[in-house]
């Protein structure tokens, strides 16, 4: 690691916050014609490329100047007076738990941003509706962008919900303008529920910030709930907690996911997966676990209960979807498994123990990974084969993906077994820490009941084995039939290698070496649970 001044690290914790709004205003004005090149769309995707890539590269330059000896201080630290009459700041910092949230979202967006620019023409515009310009899909990515490292950044209630608001817009028109059959419902879908889900929420945000005396999330956790009466905490956990459940999402507020994903472009569902479904976890652990340990404390076994519904709920569901004749759409079942797979990561928090919330961080980061390769994957086979059906896909592609595109194929069974949970891999450790967890929650907690929901999610983990091995027997293996011709698949190109090996490498090494992400959460998980933060 580098020493680097504090207030060069403010500087560019500021710059990963603020610079894709500017990007995407810049994006929208017209190019100097010494930019354009040959075509005015490819200028403008290459400026998207750009200005993520410079945000990638802030945030990497960010972890190398991270003290990773107290991963548990805020550092990096800006905290202005914005609204002074009700105490709102604009106060940015990062530790040990949002950092790698952070560096994830950034990648992911790079990645998508790389991936929208070298995708050949035809297939970029196959799914679009008439008319939108690739000048508002690049501001949209970008602003979506913003507000998810907002969301990670800052530490201020208000400007916490702001941000959290701030990518629901650009994530509608990604969805209704540039997704496929039934985008306009699926859009609407997504938009309501995360509305109604945000107001509920921002009442209970007002609630602790009016009741505290300050909307200040540092001062708040480091209070850890003396302020406030149990009353105050139960209602504030109940509302906050709605608002971050439909985010999560937690069944069975799940509903509007399976459209969003099955309807959205592929950057759209890699970004939704891999990034945004973070932001309600990350509130759980964030705000309401040391702001309203009470409250929690209250909600917490039956927060378990539906994280164990949904672990085998989702895996039914996608059991259905699996099966021979049931015309299931590949992306709807990727989105049914991350209702289960998120399932685990509330399971950890609920049992408000250093193991449990250490494996729910840990799945967050390996969910994303795991979950945007696998999107990425299935659109490209999308592209290829001009449908995700999988009882097409197994007729078109399958028992012949292996013997067609090995490298394609070899990918999707990667992140199959990686999503599974094979040891060795990112998504193992997650859901393994949020079983120990269960195990021995918290001294407060009913440990025969949780005893039970570890049972059922133990079980969730068979269940998910079976479709995510089903779907890869039925469209990667079997023969390459000879005595009918056969369609030809383009195997991986480069600029899918390129996009694609990042996603990998991190599963592989964080499955590895687990050390190099819980080095940094635990300690912050530990000072957390403990009193608050510094």
């Amino acid at each position: 690691m580098i020493d680097i001044n504090e207030s060069v690290m403010q500087v560019l914790l500021a710059f990963i916050v603020v610079g894709p709004l500017l990007g995407a205003a810049a994006a929208l004005l017209p190019a100097p014609p010494g930019l354009k090149g040959k075509s005015p769309e490819q200028a403008v995707l290459r400026h998207g490329v750009t200005v993520t890539g410079a945000v990638l590269l802030a945030a990497v330059v960010l972890v190398l100047g991270f003290d990773h000896d107290h991963p548990s201080k805020m550092q990096a630290s800006t905290d202005i007076s914005w609204i002074p009459a009700l105490d709102v700041r604009i106060h940015l910092g990062i530790d040990g738990i949002s950092l790698p949230l952070l560096v994830l979202t950034a990648l992911l967006t790079f990645l998508c941003a790389l991936y929208s620019y070298f995708r050949p023409r035809h297939e970029r515009l196959t799914a679009r509706a008439s008319g939108p310009s690739p000048k508002a899909f690049v501001a949209l990515l970008l602003v979506l962008e913003s507000g998810t490292l907002a969301t990670f950044a800052v530490l201020d209630l208000i400007l916490f919900f702001l941000a959290f608001e701030t990518v629901l817009i650009p994530m509608y028109f990604l969805i209704a303008r540039w997704g496929g059959e039934g985008r306009a419902g699926a859009a609407w879908k997504f938009i309501l529920f995360t509305l109604l889900g945000s107001v509920v929420m921002l009442l209970g945000l007002l609630l602790i910030g009016l009741t505290a005396g300050t909307f200040d999330m540092v001062a708040l956790a480091t209070d850890n709930g003396r302020s406030l009466t149990t009353s105050v905490q139960v209602i504030a956990v109940l509302a906050i907690g709605i608002g971050l459940a439909v985010k999560t999402p937690m069944w069975p507020l799940h509903s509007w996911l399976p459209d969003a994903h099955t309807a959205a472009p592929t950057v759209g569902s890699v970004l939704l997966a891999g990034v945004l479904l973070k932001m309600g976890t990350y509130g759980f652990v964030r705000i309401l676990l040391p702001v309203a340990p009470e409250g929690f404390r209250t909600f917490a076994p039956y927060l378990a209960a539906f994280a164990v519904v949904g672990i085998i709920y989702g895996s039914l569901a996608c059991l259905a979807l699996a099966r021979r004749g049931a015309k299931g759409d590949l992306k709807r079942l990727i989105a049914y498994s991350s209702v289960g797979h998120m399932g685990f990561v509330l399971l950890g928090v609920a049992t408000m123990t250093p193991t449990g919330v250490n494996g729910a961080l840990f799945a967050n980061i390996a969910h994303g990974l795991i979950t945007g390769l696998l999107f990425f994957v299935v659109g490209a086979l999308k592209d290829r084969t001009g449908t995700t059906d999988l009882d097409a896909l197994a007729e078109e592609s399958g028992h012949a993906l292996y013997g067609k595109a090995p490298r394609l194929g070899g990918l999707l069974a990667f992140a199959a077994v990686a999503s599974l949970g094979l040891p060795g891999l990112a998504g193992f450790w997650g859901e393994m820490l949020a079983l120990f967890g269960a195990f021995d929650p918290h001294d407060d907690l009913s440990r025969p009941a949780f005893l039970t929901f570890m049972a059922i999610a133990a079980f969730g983990t068979l269940l998910t084995a079976a479709y995510m091995l089903i779907v890869v027997r039925r469209v990667c293996m079997g023969a390459v039939p000879q005595d009918t011709p056969q369609p030809k698949l383009a195997d991986v190109r480069t600029y899918e290698f390129a996009a694609w090996t990042p996603l990998v490498a991190l599963t592989v090494v964080a499955g590895l070496w687990p050390r190099t992400l819980l080095g940094l959460t635990d300690p912050a998980v530990q000072q957390l649970l403990s009193g608050g933060i510094r």
